[in-house]
């Protein structure tokens, strides 16, 4: 996903939107009208020319081309051919700009007491697919990306339209305000989600239901936004302001549409579905919140999303060495930023630094804020090398400062209630168990932000400790540590030095077995992941992403299946901020400490060193650190 902007709706030409957009450090645009005063469609090829020279100026691409191709209601022959006319022209503008993907309608814009009728009406549907269907086949022909919009007509109409179509890379341009107050949604708001950003290619948010005052109450972006990144949706998220306030100057309306989906944005990792959040609490610390610092703001960016909104925890400010990332953040969440760690460093009112650099340099970050007497949080993998944990371990042990690790799924219902189930025995003795991920990464994820994932050094490796590690850890969290593993590397479809494909087997003391594989080179672009275990007296089996729209869990226990985890446990804490600063002010345990947290990087260690030093043969784990 990308976040974009339409640059007619900063109500400036084109030339004078652009500049503005990149000071908002935006990437990339959605064009429809106001480019030298004329439609997209409409433009001669030597403006064509100009328009891509400021684009390329500013370092800005376009997302979508946002025609108004087909939005007519069962049109006479003369507006067909005044249409066709217009698609020539959006062909000539995606060729000319490089961008295939192109904002539609079809041919059905009824009065409003027949919208949704063609979703049900085979006639309608008949009459609707002959007149478009010249169109169709042209586009299709010319290599355009069609996403037709829930604008005048219900997303049901669209799904019908794409399903007689049958064009499997066409889909929705959801507008997500436009579907919001139906009663399908008003059911299940996750279901209903999860259908439409399944064919979502583009997702339209408006001022209406983002920004405060704009006549709509508050749509829950950060979800809509984690559903449609866990659907695989490849497209822009564009921001159609339509000011709804006469009063506002437009561009500071879409200003704030932008800041308010940064804050929404959804982290990078882990890629599962959302699950239900734990309700707000007000801490006894609320009124002398812990202070802190988010260091690095890829990922880091949500994890300050997540200590601006905890109750007891207060961003005190945030870093990054690209002043572009910095600012984003800080000008989102209102808080000061920086390029220099060590002005954090040295800030009385910073108790805990959070670690979200690469993980080759979170030892050297955390080192830092320890010897400058800050507790620490590092995300996870907790280092690329066990000595680099060791080393973060002994020095805040020395200095009598808590050091945890970020691993959120300890904080989630549904892995708390596994450990609890395991504890009790209620599986018996575990025999065995499996789990397998399976996503994608593009080159374009790992020649970002400096090239640095897929890299031994930096990356720790590839898709076993960047996106599998969050997997181990739930493993070393609820079953404990094997014995000794066994490791298999391949690198099948990326060219980087690390693997897209690892499978390894755990050998526990007890004789429990798990077979255990990841890759980044699934075709979908989503977070699929299935966990198995296997005991004397029952199983548990849990799948979410891929071909599933919805995560499903099931325990079998005394001959029958059930979705009903047999011993039911909430996690004490919201997140790690929350676990920290409950630390900080009442001594209370960590969830994840450094210790732990190197407990899980050691079977990292150990699959890595089975398939670089031992050639796949056994490997015992590493010994505690003393």
């Amino acid at each position: 996903m990308r976040l974009s902007v339409f640059t007619d709706e900063l109500g400036l030409d084109v030339t004078q939107a652009v500049p503005m957009l990149r000071q908002w450090g935006v990437d990339t645009v959605d064009l429809r009208g106001l480019l030298y005063n004329r439609a997209i469609e409409a433009l001669s090829d030597a403006q064509l020319g100009d328009l891509r020279r400021l684009l390329d100026d500013h370092g800005l691409r376009v997302g979508c081309i946002e025609s108004s191709l087909a939005k007519v209601h069962l049109p006479d022959a003369a507006r067909r051919a005044a249409e066709a006319a217009k698609l020539e022209g959006v062909i000539r503008a995606a060729a000319a700009l490089d961008c295939r993907l192109v904002r539609s309608f079809f041919f059905w814009q009824p009065p409003r007491d027949q919208v949704g009728i063609l979703a049900v009406r085979p006639d309608e549907q008949q009459r609707v697919l002959d007149a478009f269907l010249p169109l169709a086949e042209r586009a299709r022909a010319a290599g355009l990306v069609l996403a037709f919009e829930n604008c005048g007509v219900s997303h049901d109409d669209v799904l019908a339209m794409l399903r007689l179509l049958a064009v499997p890379e066409w889909g929705l341009a959801w507008d997500v305000a436009n579907t919001w107050n139906c009663p399908e949604r008003e059911a299940d708001r996750t279901a209903f989600c999860r259908r439409l950003a399944a064919a979502a290619r583009v997702v339209h948010v408006k001022a209406r239901g983002c920004v405060p005052g704009q006549g709509m109450d508050p749509i829950p972006y950060d979800e809509v936004l984690q559903i449609c990144d866990q659907a695989g949706l490849r497209g822009p998220v564009s921001v159609e302001t339509h000011n709804a306030d006469p009063q506002a100057n437009p561009a500071d309306v879409s200003r704030k549409v932008v800041e308010a989906l940064r804050v929404a944005w959804p982290s990078a990792a882990p890629g599962t579905a959302p699950r239900p959040k734990a309700p707000a609490v007000r801490r006894p610390w609320h009124d002398e919140p812990v202070g802190f610092a988010v260091v690095g703001l890829g990922m880091g960016h949500n994890r300050a999303k997540d200590i601006h909104a905890t109750s007891g925890t207060r961003l005190v400010g945030v870093c990054d060495l690209v002043e572009e990332r910095a600012r984003r953040t800080g000008e989102a969440l209102d808080v000061p930023w920086t390029t220099d760690a060590g002005r954090w460093l040295d800030d009385p009112d910073v108790d805990v630094v959070v670690v979200m650099t690469e993980t080759g340099r979170h030892g050297e970050v955390a080192q830092a804020a320890l010897e400058a007497g800050k507790h620490v949080i590092t995300t996870k993998p907790m280092e690329a090398s066990l000595a680099a944990c060791d080393a973060m371990i002994r020095t805040a042990e020395e200095r009598g400062l808590l050091l945890a690790v970020d691993f959120g799924r300890r904080f989630q219902d549904d892995l708390v209630s596994l450990k609890a189930t395991l504890a009790a025995g209620a599986l018996g003795k575990l025999l065995s168990g499996s789990f397998e991920l399976k996503i994608l990464r593009d080159m374009d994820y790992f020649r970002g932000q400096g090239g640095w994932r897929g890299t031994r050094r930096w990356d720790g490796g590839g898709v076993l400790s960047n996106q599998s590690i969050h997997h181990i850890d739930e493993f070393a969290f609820a079953v404990g540590l094997p014995r000794r593993v066994r490791c298999c590397l391949r690198t099948q479809t990326h060219p980087i030095e690390a693997e897209d494909y690892g499978t390894a087997v755990w050998e526990y003391a007890d004789g429990l077995m798990i077979t255990f594989t990841g890759t980044t080179s699934y075709p979908q672009q989503t977070w699929f992941d299935r966990l198995e275990l296997v005991g004397t007296a029952g199983a548990h089996f849990r799948i979410e992403g891929g071909p599933f729209a919805a995560p499903m869990e099931r325990w079998f226990l005394q001959g029958a299946w059930t979705d009903q985890a047999p011993v039911r446990a909430q996690p004490e804490w919201r997140n790690a901020a929350d676990n920290m600063a409950a630390a900080v002010r009442t001594g209370a345990a960590l969830t994840c400490t450094g210790r732990d947290g190197r407990r899980t990087q050691s079977i990292l260690d150990a699959m890595y060193r089975s398939a670089y030093d031992a050639d796949g043969a056994w490997v015992d784990l590493a010994p505690e650190l003393p």
